[in-house]
C-alpha cells in the first residue's frame, strides 16, 4: 500500500482513527511529572512501546503519529517501534512542523518548519513513515484571528502538504482553533469557518491531491473558560454545519483533535455527529490526551501496571471507533 490515496483511505476506514503520540519531549515531560515519573529517553520509549503493543490497537487504530525521537527508537526486544506499529495493522506517521513563532503584537503565531522540510520528509519516508502532520494554531480574541494569521498559516499548511505528497506521504492538515478563552460557540464557528475556507482554497491553488489528504480540525465548541457551555447536540450540529460548508466531498477523512476536551466529551461529540450523518467523508478521531490519559494514570511509570494501562488505552480506542460509526452509548463505558 504505497499510493497516498489508498493510505489515507485505509487510516480512516471502518471507524478506525489515529493515536497521536507525537508530544514533544517538553510536553511529554509535563505529562510524566503529573504522575511523578522522570522523563528520560528510555522511559518515553518504554511508555510508548507499552501503548503501541496494546491489544486494542488492532482494528481500532489506523495510524500513529510519532515524534522525531520515537520514529528512530527500537523496542526492548530490538524490533523498531515503526515495525511494532505496522504489526498492529496501523500506519506509522510523523509530526514534521517545528513549532510556533509569534508574528504580530496580538501574540498570534505561524508554524515553522518549511525550510528543510523536503529533506526531512525524505528521511522520514526511509524510516517508515507514510503520513505526516503539521499543526497551525489559531487563537480567538477581541480582534483575532487576523486575516494575516489565517492566510499565513493556511498557506504554510498547503505548502507542507504538497511537499509531503511529493515524498509519497499523506499530509494531515491541522488548522486548530484553540478552545482556550471565554469565546462563544458562535465565535468558534466563525474563526473555524474562515480558517477552513482559506485552507481548502490554498490547497486547491497549490494543486494538493485532496483524495490523499486528511483534515484534523477542532470541533466547534464554547471557550474553555465559559461557565455555560454548549451541549453535546449543539457542538455536533454546529461542527457538522461548519464542515459541510467548507470541506470537499472527495476528502477521505476528517479526524478530529480532542483539543482539551475530556475523554468522554471527545467520544460523545464524535458519536453525536456520526449519528446525525449526511456527509461523504469518514468522521473519526486523532486523539492524543483523550486516548492516552486513562492509560497514563494507570501506568504510573511501573511495568507491573502495563497490562492495566494497555486495557485502558484499548477501551478508549474501541469506544472512539464505535463513536466513529455512530454506535457508541454511555452504558458501554461502565
Amino acid at each position: 500500500m504505497e499510493n497516498i490515496e489508498d493510505i489515507a483511505s485505509y487510516i480512516v476506514s471502518d471507524g478506525k482513527g489515529i493515536l497521536a503520540a507525537d508530544e514533544s519531549n517538553p510536553t511529554c515531560t509535563k505529562r510524566f511529572e503529573s504522575i511523578g515519573v522522570e522523563s528520560t529517553e528510555d522511559k518515553r520509549r518504554e511508555y510508548r512501546e507499552m501503548l503501541f503493543r496494546s491489544e486494542g490497537m488492532k482494528g481500532n487504530i489506523g495510524g500513529v503519529i510519532l515524534f522525531d525521537e520515537t520514529i528512530r527508537q527500537d523496542a526492548e526486544d530490538g524490533t523498531s517501534l515503526v515495525e511494532v506499529i505496522r504489526n498492529q495493522g496501523a500506519v506509522p506517521g510523523i509530526k514534521v512542523d517545528l513549532g510556533l513563532e509569534v508574528i504580530n503584537d496580538q501574540e498570534e503565531t505561524v508554524t515553522k518548519g518549511l525550510e528543510g522540510l523536503n529533506e526531512r520528509c525524505s528521511e522520514y519516508y526511509s524510516l517508515g513513515a507514510r503520513f505526516t502532520k503539521w499543526r497551525a494554531v489559531i487563537k480567538i480574541g477581541n480582534t483575532i484571528p487576523s486575516k494575516e494569521c489565517i492566510n499565513r498559516n493556511m498557506e504554510a499548511l498547503a505548502e507542507y502538504a504538497l511537499i509531503a505528497q511529493a515524498n509519497g506521504m499523506v499530509p494531515i492538515v491541522e488548522p486548530e482553533v484553540l478552545m482556550d478563552g471565554d469565546h462563544s460557540i458562535d465565535q468558534c464557528y466563525e474563526a473555524s469557518s474562515r480558517s477552513l475556507d482559506a485552507l481548502f482554497s490554498m490547497l486547491a491553488s497549490k494543486g494538493v491531491n485532496i483524495k490523499g489528504t486528511i483534515l484534523k480540525p477542532n470541533m466547534i465548541t464554547s471557550g474553555s473558560n465559559v461557565t455555560s457551555k454548549a451541549n453535546i447536540d449543539e457542538v455536533a450540529s454546529m461542527t457538522l454545519k461548519c464542515l459541510k460548508s467548507h470541506v470537499p466531498d472527495e476528502l477521505p477523512g476528517v479526524a478530529f483533535l480532542s483539543g482539551g476536551q475530556s475523554d468522554l466529551d471527545a467520544t460523545a461529540h464524535l458519536d453525536a455527529m456520526n449519528k446525525i450523518g449526511g456527509f461523504k467523508w469518514a468522521l473519526c478521531f486523532s486523539y492524543g490526551r483523550a486516548l492516552q490519559q486513562p492509560a497514563l494514570k494507570v501506568w504510573l511509570g511501573d511495568n507491573k501496571n502495563s497490562s492495566l494501562a494497555q486495557a485502558a488505552l484499548s477501551h478508549r480506542a474501541l469506544m472512539n471507533r464505535l463513536a466513529s460509526q455512530g454506535r457508541w452509548e454511555q452504558d458501554l463505558e461502565s
